[in-house]
């Protein structure tokens, strides 16, 4: 089982680079736990799509502690990997997107796989829940993926809203996944409010949201290659435009080539989002340890 991490986004709203960010008294980044808990979840190797500037650094930091415990391999999301036939238009800044920095790993990707943002702590619990289902399946599953989602109220940040999935099942599949900006509101209850513009609706606490950890197979990788050139016909030209991976999957499951099993944590998510959700997190890692649910310094 593979973990691959989505590191390639400088955090604006969070004034700098999120994913180098000490967050204890050793200097672990919240990368350093993710491949922590995935280790001991089971996993055996990781893949850190990052941009090629920032490589050194990266391995000089938290690639020399992790490659003690875990198999790794760095991917670099680049503008200009892009299938034949297509340019990178002039002006463009943005990144491709979470589903093209997924195939920009393509090289590395050999089995069964989940993928996390580099910038969140997911817990224990989520990464021991997507091993399990993976354990799960048939050997060489093709299109049985899943998504980890987490209770919406484990998710929130009280320094401004959220980018969530809001999660809608049946049966225990995911039916439909509306991605929104979430926040509560002056009564206490907590808004989402569709990215696409339609009326914001109310939602409970543990209504159940994705934080973009999901289970794929490896057929994931030619499904990538076969939509991108698709998606780039019709935006390539839209130079704020992004391939991403919940609409990929979307289009997938509706297409009959795929269906997404939806499985509950327990855990509790932590992430700066902004520079002020710092603290919490600091302290909220410290309990932990003091706890002992993870050493001191990690390693």
């Amino acid at each position: 089982m593979q973990l691959v991490i989505l590191a390639a986004g400088m955090g604006s709203r969070f004034g700098g680079l999120k994913q180098m960010e000490p967050m204890d008294e050793a200097g672990n980044f919240l990368l350093d736990y993710s491949v922590y808990d995935a280790k001991k979840a089971g996993f055996d190797s990781v893949v850190f799509i990052i941009k090629k500037d920032f490589y050194e650094a990266f391995k000089d930091s938290i690639g020399k502690r992790v490659e003690k415990l875990i198999k790794v391999d760095y991917a670099f999301q680049d503008l200009n990997d892009l299938p034949k036939g297509f340019k990178c238009p002039e002006g463009r800044v943005k990144p491709w997107g979470t589903a093209h920095a997924i195939y920009a790993a393509r090289e590395f990707i050999k089995e069964d796989f989940i993928i996390i943002n580099g910038d969140d702590f997911y817990g224990r619990d989520a990464f021991m829940v997507a091993a399990k289902y993976i354990k799960s399946l048939p050997a060489n599953s093709v299109g049985k993926y899943a998504n980890v989602a987490f209770k919406v109220c484990n998710t929130m940040t009280e320094n401004g809203s959220v980018k969530r999935g809001v999660c809608f099942e049946k049966d225990g599949m995911l039916e439909r996944l509306v991605e929104s900006s979430i926040q509560r509101n002056k009564e206490g209850k907590i808004i989402s409010s569709p990215l696409d513009g339609s009326t914001p609706f109310e939602v409970s606490e543990d209504q159940p949201v994705s934080m973009n950890l999901f289970v794929f197979n490896k057929d994931l990788i030619d499904n990538l290659a076969y939509k991108f050139p698709l998606w780039l016909k019709d935006n390539i030209s839209d130079l704020k435009s992004e391939f991403l991976i919940p609409t990929v999957v979307d289009e997938l499951v509706h297409e009959g080539k795929a269906s997404l099993k939806l499985l509950s944590t327990s855990s509790v998510w932590f992430g700066v989002t902004y520079r002020e959700d710092k603290p919490a997190v600091v302290k909220a890692l410290k309990a932990l340890v003091d706890k002992g649910e993870y050493k001191a310094g990690l390693y």
